[in-house]
């Protein structure tokens, strides 16, 4: 016997939805930088609520404290390269991530988070949502941001 296939509806926000933005807040002191900037990519973008749409900002707010003292495995403090280019000839800046760790350690997170979403205008809003700080201290205590595990 061939049973009638039923058709269901599913039901897609077309614009964003006024929804309440939760507040996380993550240590990153001894975390491993890939696997910490997985984690909160995946929360900037909204992919742990079942609400998730690829065309929607429907992530939260990510705070990010003590980010001078994250962990890279292996060789990466020495080996690995930061590029920035001025777009003059001859304008290519090269830094090795132990030295800009020293100068601008909260880039570190940004930069690894920022690969990690998508590469449009949908993703500048996103990262927007993140805010990394290199000491214990923040000013977003208002907020009351709750503790993330990673």
């Amino acid at each position: 016997m061939i049973q009638a296939s039923v058709k269901v509806k599913t039901k897609k926000e077309t614009k964003n939805p006024v929804t309440n933005k939760h507040w996380f807040i993550v240590n990153a002191k001894n975390k491993v930088l890939g696997r910490l900037a997985t984690r909160i990519a995946i929360i900037l973008m909204g992919k742990h609520k079942p609400t998730w749409q690829p065309y929607l900002d429907d992530g939260d707010n990510i705070i990010v404290i003590n980010a001078a003292k994250v962990k890279l495995t292996g060789k990466k403090e020495k080996q690995k390269e930061y590029f920035r280019y001025s777009g003059y000839p001859g304008g290519l800046k090269v830094e090795v991530l132990e030295k800009l760790r020293v100068r601008k350690p909260e880039y570190i997170i940004e930069h690894a988070v920022k690969g990690m979403l998508p590469k449009n205008r949908l993703g500048a809003v996103m990262i927007k949502n993140l805010h990394v700080y290199a000491g214990d201290n923040h000013p977003h205590v208002a907020q009351k941001p709750q503790e993330l595990e990673v």
